[in-house]
């Protein structure tokens, strides 16, 4: 396990730089440079770090979290998730060394599947990989548009001061708002969008530590050692009293954060020796998110004393659990919440961010996929502008999450379903390329720089039974009893992706889609 010196061009081990090894590389799988290859190491782990943005996914599903478990389920959950999620990344660098193009997933299962199998899998792993990343961004985005409107209650009085409670219609318009902010951006040259994502990194490691020491010191009222590290709190109103259930329903906030890694991969045509700083991407990302993370986690509980309290709707932020937190340790030492809402204004700048980055992960996945024919007008969304920018996808990819944001106007329950493609949908897109991996490319795959060795294939299979699991865990109802309002959709959604690409490529696809097509000739 490891990183293969012999496996690189011979300049590169001279310290020759005149010839970047991504780009011999993509050229030997047969793509032209039409991407400027101007991203760094650096810059490369920044897209996928300030994906998984920490404070993002926890702000988000804390809630959850607190509900389902409490205490013992944020901290230990959130290494559990970690550790098998480190599992997933190690098997998604090795392949990714050994093919760094913008098509990630998509592209390596098609390459792993083998010939007869290839236009299938890629097609499938393709699709649910697309869905799955416009799922998180619209998921991000509307977590930030309601987040923004939390800061709004809170600074108006909050909820029992009379505070101003935006509809859902101000919420869908701030959602809307911030997709437009995030397309402009995209458009801006790769080099802008290196500078934002270093800045993101920086923002969501400051912003960690940051409110990890400062919550837990101000709050007056503050939790033992033995409530955060050993209290489980079973008591919820979803009739749900086995301690084994509620632990697994509160995973669903670790394994939703840990997500989005796959960006280094997408940012693969991108980035400066990509065979080898693409691994390094998806590695150093999930490790350093792991390890912030738990920090976080453990600070902003030490701030946690009545979780009855938090979870109330009731409650000046309407039962938003972070921010009640943060407004409360502020109100509680200085009479006033102020420093807790410019505490949630910093969390808003992260989410802002991971949203900023996940459009910048979406807009290359769609540029490759369609470079590859397998989208509607796919020509149109191929288009690179001046910049070499992919235009057209960014815009597309902004549009998409917006309009699956609107079905939170006619049903939350509809909206949490469509959103819950961005863990499990996400994370089958995943599965894909690494069980063609470990079965049917076992013996055949050549691995580039950065390698698992003999331990590839057992790292390959925990990675696969845990996306197995996940899948059935976060499946399971949340609610008893069941009725129309209460079931779990996420089956229904990712089970009407999985029929929709089957039944389109049965129809259709199978006809002309051949997987990845090379344009090095033309």
């Amino acid at each position: 396990m490891g990183w293969d010196n012999e496996a690189l061009p011979s300049e590169a081990q001279n310290g020759n730089t005149s010839r970047d090894t991504g780009h011999t590389r993509l050229q030997e799988l047969g793509y032209k440079q039409e991407l400027k290859r101007d991203l760094s190491v650096i810059s490369n782990f920044a897209f996928s770090f300030s994906i998984i943005s920490v404070l993002t996914g926890i702000t988000t599903l804390y809630n959850t979290g607190l509900n389902f478990g409490g205490p013992v389920v944020l901290v230990y959950g959130w290494l559990i998730a970690g550790a098998f999620t480190m599992f997933v990344g190690l098997s998604m660098a090795e392949i990714c060394s050994s093919y760094p193009t913008s098509g990630g997933l998509y592209y390596w299962s098609a390459k792993l599947a083998g010939p007869g199998w290839a236009p299938f899998a890629s097609w499938i792993t393709g699709w649910f990989n697309i869905v799955g990343q416009w799922a998180v961004t619209t998921s991000v985005d509307f977590s930030l548009a309601t987040l923004i409107q939390v800061i709004i209650l809170l600074s108006t009085g909050g909820k029992n001061g009379g505070g101003y409670k935006a509809s859902k219609y101000v919420v869908i318009a701030f959602h809307g708002g911030i997709l437009l902010l995030h397309a402009i951006l995209n458009s801006l040259p790769v080099s802008w969008l290196s500078f934002f994502g270093q800045l993101a990194a920086a923002w969501n490691l400051v912003g960690v530590f940051v409110l990890m020491v400062l919550i837990p010191m101000v709050a007056k009222e503050k939790a033992s050692a033995k409530f955060v590290f050993t209290h489980f709190n079973a008591d919820n109103e979803d009739g749900i009293s086995s301690k084994f259930y509620i632990f697994v329903l509160g995973l669903l906030m670790s394994q939703y954060t840990l997500t989005g890694y796959d960006a280094s991969a997408h940012m693969t045509e991108e980035t400066k020796s990509a065979d080898i700083n693409g691994p390094r991407g998806i590695i150093s990302s999930i490790g350093i998110s792991i390890v912030v993370g738990w920090g976080y986690l453990i600070g902003i509980t030490y701030a946690v004393t009545n979780i009855p309290y938090l979870l109330n709707t009731d409650n000046d932020a309407g039962g938003y659990a972070i921010a009640e937190v943060f407004y409360l340790a502020f109100k509680s030492r200085y009479g006033s919440g102020v420093g807790g809402i410019i505490c949630l204004g910093v969390v808003a700048v992260a989410i802002f961010f991971c949203g900023m980055s996940s459009v910048t992960s979406n807009s290359r996945m769609a540029y490759a996929f369609s470079r590859d024919g397998a989208m509607p007008l796919s020509s149109f969304w191929h288009k690179v502008n001046k910049h070499e920018v992919p235009i057209n996808a960014v815009w597309l990819s902004a549009f998409i999450a917006f309009c699956m944001a609107l079905t939170s106007l006619g049903s939350i329950v509809a909206f949490e379903a469509m959103v819950s493609v961005a863990t499990i949908g996400l994370y089958i897109a995943y599965a894909f390329p690494i069980f063609f991996r470990v079965t049917l490319a076992r013996k055949s795959f050549i691995p580039g720089p950065f390698h698992l060795g003999r331990y590839g294939v057992v790292i390959g299979w925990i990675a696969v039974l845990w996306v197995a699991t996940i899948s059935v865990l976060f499946s399971l109802p949340v609610h008893y009893p069941i009725d129309d309002q209460t079931l779990n959709y996420t089956p229904v959604a990712v089970g009407g992706l999985f029929i929709l690409t089957v039944a389109s490529w049965i129809l259709s696809a199978r006809h002309w889609f051949r997987g990845p097509v090379t344009n090095i000739n033309s």
